[in-house]
């Protein structure tokens, strides 16, 4: 199944801000991939290969991001409890899926639900 053009361009600069915050790293574990930082991960990317929707999963403590993130065409909360958490899963192939830089936005907030501060003082210049 090919993945439509602008859902793959979407998801290669998600996947390209998120490996560039400081100390991301990409992994794979269960064959997918994954940003993580200090060993924990902050955005789930999935695969590129047509074998799954392609999406994205992060983790959103603000109200109001997350609940725009859920009002998103085919969002959900995050399968296997993560969902409870704050996790929600973001469809990049629907009609009306966010822009690439909302996108990002919302994977700086979960990296910074995640990483230790003195990474997010990185982020912040400090």
């Amino acid at each position: 199944m090919a993945v439509p053009r602008n859902a793959l361009k979407k998801w290669e600069k998600v996947r390209a801000f998120a490996l560039g915050l400081p100390g991301a790293v990409e992994e794979f574990p269960w064959g997918e991939s994954v940003a993580k930082v200090n060993k924990k991960v902050f955005v789930f990317l999935g695969v590129e290969d047509g074998s799954y929707p392609l999406g994205v999963t992060v983790k959103l403590k603000d109200e109001t991001a997350h609940a725009h993130a859920l009002a998103c065409p085919g969002a959900e909360p995050a399968g296997y409890g993560l969902g409870k958490a704050g996790w929600v899963s973001i469809p990049l192939e629907h009609e009306g899926a966010p822009a690439a830089e909302v996108l990002c936005d919302w994977v700086e907030e979960s990296y910074r639900v995640i990483a230790p501060k003195r990474l997010t003082a990185e982020l912040d210049g400090h």
